[in-house]
């Protein structure tokens, strides 16, 4: 009785705010879903690595330059591409980070995302302390704990977080700083490319499935974009600074197909799933096959780095970078710049080609 109590006047708390929201508000009405839970690497961070000991952190200018909070430890000079879906799934403010979450405001979502991160344990350990996928499941765990005692029953912690959308984006840092790092790291000796693909979907697969026993059911899996065509990767490995890395592209499409085939097979395996397929692949082709018909000048070099193409570290602190940075596909030598970010967000929320989302898009996945 305590817990349906504590229910009904949630539920008349969040009435009151949408309904003060809609009257002083304008025409703005309540997200199209409770909340938003994002897990991720620094193509997401946005402030989970800022108390950490570790190299990969943005909690500095540039990083921020263009975001009206300035640096927050977003990978990037705006807005990430969660930032851009969280807009249009109609939240007015940006899903905060797991590390300053707390209180009621984690009923909204939570950001548990962290620069380095990776599918396994060991990735990313060159550049310190990150929070793997792993532990950022178990950090999501603890989150649910928490709803449930805010409404008060499991049954109606798990019917409100089935409502949620979640999205994942992970792998990228298991082929950048796992698998191509050979002198940090033994898996390119111990696996082929193939084999490295199905160890990594195996472990995911299961890590997900912990995501859906504690509630998860709307989940958008983003796949691994060009990275074989990053100013780092471009830096190292491209002999004209300009042709994309086919050795690493082609590995990332090992895995990207392996995770749209996770899809189907975690839909016809848990009831009531709602798993989708983000081609992040396919739209960064997009970008770096047709730059102009997005706005974009630049899709080779940083908009702020060193060394060729920008390439070979991240932006320095309070480096002074490109002034066009609307034209610029990448902010430094990994990240896109948030005109991308933003052309990415928006495309895995609702689809401009019939290749951008399987089976549906993110837009879709909200109504289901």
């Amino acid at each position: 009785m305590e817990g349906e109590l504590r229910l009904h006047w949630v539920r008349m708390f969040v009435m009151v705010t949408v309904i003060l929201g809609l009257v002083f508000g304008g025409v703005k009405g309540a997200p199209q879903v409770p909340c938003y839970f994002i897990f991720g690497d620094s193509l997401v961070d946005n402030g989970n690595n800022n108390r950490l000991s570790s190299l990969a952190r943005a909690d500095y200018l540039p990083y921020g330059i263009d975001f009206p909070n300035g640096p927050t430890g977003r990978f990037s000079n705006g807005k990430t591409t969660v930032d851009v879906i969280a807009e249009l799934l109609g939240f007015d403010s940006y899903i905060p980070p797991y590390a300053t979450a707390s209180g009621d405001s984690i009923l909204r979502g939570v950001n548990y995302a962290s620069a380095a991160a990776g599918i396994r344990d060991e990735t990313g350990r060159q550049l310190g302390a990150r929070i793997p996928f792993g532990s950022q499941v178990r950090n999501y765990v603890n989150t649910v704990s928490q709803v449930i005692n805010i409404l008060g029953s499991e049954s109606d912690a798990a019917d409100y977080l089935s409502k949620c959308i979640y999205t994942v984006g992970m792998g990228s840092n298991d082929y950048l700083n796992n698998y191509f790092m050979p002198q940090a790291y033994p898996t390119s000796r111990q696996f082929t490319p193939d084999q490295y693909a199905a160890v990594l979907i195996q472990q995911y697969s299961q890590q997900l499935r912990t995501l859906y026993n504690y509630g998860a059911r709307k989940v958008a899996l983003i796949g691994i974009g060009q990275i074989g065509c990053s100013p780092s990767q471009l830096a190292q490995g491209s002999p004209d600074g300009r042709t994309c890395v086919k050795q690493i592209n082609d590995a990332c499409q090992l895995f990207n197909n392996r995770l749209r085939s996770l899809v189907d097979d975690l839909n016809n395996n848990l009831p009531n799933a709602r798993f989708t397929y983000i081609n992040a692949y396919g739209i960064f082709q997009d970008l770096i096959n047709r730059p102009s018909s997005f706005g974009l000048r630049v899709t080779n070099v940083g908009c702020c780095g060193v060394g060729r193409n920008n390439g070979q570290i991240t932006c320095l602190p309070f480096q002074t970078p490109c002034q066009d940075r609307n034209g610029y596909l990448f902010w430094d030598a990994f990240h896109p710049t948030e005109a991308a970010n933003t052309i990415v967000g928006r495309r895995s929320y609702s689809a401009q080609s019939s290749s951008d989302a399987y089976p549906v898009d993110i837009r879709r996945l909200a109504l289901l």
